[in-house]
């Protein structure tokens, strides 16, 4: 069976190719950048190259796109190109295969304006029932490319699920002042609670997708570690996380103290896996308990797979100002 994998060059499009090739299964990477995982090199845009990548594809990952780093330096007309024409190319031509389950990354920036509480609000609780609202052309983009995705499976009966994926990305937050306030390590930890996954985490969640699809038709999972949190902490987590996370993970503070490092004095919000996790049948191995616990022996809470794809950046040149531009 042939899988097809759009994005092959980056970092979950890299992560599934290597997956998929130590299973012993046919994938062909498509990417507009040559790798070591890339088999044509071209974009999504090119409708002739996804007819030809997509003959004899029974399982499609699509993990192309323009991200929020690209704002700044690519035009709207970019990411329409791209995250929409792209994503259309692929599922008319997915159609036309009889391609059998297409997965779709998406991300939980498409939440936007609902993922900040007003000031006195208690944190937000993002489930698949929150209504998006795009901030910017990357969220926007996504959003219409998850109704096209919803539109083929209504019309014409592919299966399709929608996986909207946090930050699992292993490059420096491009926020100046989080920067100088914590230490990289630090702050990634500190987002496991709320919004961080593990690449490897993100990777089985993309092959279950494909295996449930058929009998699911179409779905939306928000794809992010396991909180440790419950909705009668987010009003406390808005003002005072230590307090929460003290109750929830015993003995975290020791740790922390040890190393230097700093909770967040508050968390605006949550993002929920149960849905995914009861639907897939996903069971996420990295979160923020596994960090302590793997930070208290002095090891590396990250999986295996995360280390070997690594940091991959998202230009060709560097910024005096951080790790990319921001509009």
């Amino acid at each position: 069976m042939k899988t097809l994998v759009t994005g092959s060059a980056g970092h979950l499009g890299e992560a599934l190719m290597r997956s998929l090739q130590d299973a012993g299964q046919e994938a062909l990477g498509l990417d507009i950048l040559d790798s070591p995982y890339t088999n044509e090199v071209g974009s999504i845009t090119e409708r002739s190259l996804v007819r030809r990548c997509m003959a004899d594809t029974k399982v499609v990952f699509h993990t192309a796109t323009l991200h929020k780093p690209h704002v700044a330096t690519h035009s709207r007309q970019d990411f329409i190109d791209t995250n929409i024409t792209g994503t259309l190319n692929l599922l008319e031509e997915a159609v036309a295969a009889g391609v059998d389950a297409f997965i779709f990354t998406s991300t939980t920036s498409v939440f936007g304006d609902a993922l900040v509480p007003p000031p006195g609000a208690p944190a937000a609780w993002i489930t698949e029932d929150v209504t998006p609202i795009p901030k910017n052309i990357y969220g926007a983009t996504k959003a219409a490319a998850e109704d096209l995705c919803q539109l083929f499976h209504r019309n014409q009966g592919l299966s399709c699920l929608i996986l909207r994926t946090s930050r699992f990305f292993p490059e420096e937050d491009d926020n100046r002042a989080m920067r100088e306030a914590y230490g990289d390590d630090n702050m990634k930890t500190n987002e496991l609670l709320s919004r961080r996954a593990d690449l490897e985490d993100i990777v089985s969640a993309h092959l279950l997708a494909a295996k449930q699809a058929a009998s699911i038709g179409f779905g939306r999972y928000i794809i992010s570690a396991t909180t440790p949190f419950s909705p009668e902490d987010l009003e406390d987590l808005r003002e005072d996380a230590s307090s929460v996370v003290r109750r929830r993970v015993p003995g975290f503070e020791a740790e922390y103290a040890r190393r230097g490092w700093t909770m967040f004095p508050g968390i605006d919000r949550v993002y929920v896996n149960a849905l995914a996790r009861r639907e897939l049948g996903w069971q996420p191995r990295y979160d923020f308990v596994q960090a302590i616990a793997c930070l208290k022996e002095d090891k590396d809470p990250r999986s295996v797979l995360s280390r070997l794809v690594g940091s991959k950046g998202y230009h060709g040149e560097a910024f005096a100002d951080g790790p990319y531009p921001v509009d």
